[in-house]
């Protein structure tokens, strides 16, 4: 009944009434992402949703447009600003995610919508985590965030899936605010302190 119905439902007002609450922080941020990176102040990627549609993944914009001579993108952890790493660890850049969630692309809880690159790497087990929306949050951020190895956190995301209920998802919002405040378990992607899943998956098979 929960997992069928009312999350959903709790899903809409929720993100409704956060996205009204939290409009002046919305604001100022993106005002501070348009002063200091440029245009646009939102950044758009692809990204897996459940039973793996595709959907445009929402995002302040952490990065800058700086190039090489030959006008391609510097790496991403050249791109990345001071200010777009405050943004990455108080996780104000994924403010946005909230109208994902208000169009039904995305939950407040469940396993984190990854690259699209990454499909082919699951295992049969792994693929499950499509069974559900992602999730703004989910059971792996409150159990190490980034921090997690991916073996881990695809375990925490089929644990979540295996035992829905509003219990457990009260639990881990709460949770997540915590560890938000907390500041705990930050691992900022685009600095090499994280190894892509596919990358990952690649030197696994090699070895």
């Amino acid at each position: 009944m929960y997992k069928k119905y009312i999350k959903r439902l709790l899903d809409i007002i929720i993100s409704l009434c956060s996205l009204i609450i939290l409009s002046p922080i919305i604001l100022i941020v993106a005002i501070l992402v348009r002063i200091k990176l440029g245009s646009p102040i939102i950044f758009k990627q692809e990204r897996p949703g459940k039973n793996e549609k595709i959907f445009k993944l929402y995002k302040f914009r952490s990065m800058d447009n700086k190039t090489d001579e030959n006008g391609k993108l510097l790496p991403d952890k050249e791109r990345l600003t001071k200010f777009g790493k405050i943004l990455r660890s108080t996780s104000l850049d994924e403010l946005p995610e909230l109208i994902n969630i208000l169009k039904g692309d995305m939950s407040l809880i469940g396993p984190r919508p990854l690259a699209v690159s990454y499909l082919p790497y699951y295992n049969e087990t792994e693929k499950h985590r499509h069974d559900v929306r992602p999730g703004l949050t989910g059971l792996a951020q409150i159990n190490g965030r980034n921090a997690l190895n991916w073996e881990d956190r695809f375990k925490f995301d089929i644990e979540y899936i295996n035992n829905i209920t509003f219990i457990n998802d009260v639990k881990i919002l709460l949770k997540t605010f915590y560890k938000v405040i907390k500041r705990e378990g930050i691992v900022t992607r685009g600095t090499n302190q994280i190894i892509d899943f596919d990358e990952y998956r690649k030197d696994q098979k090699t070895k």
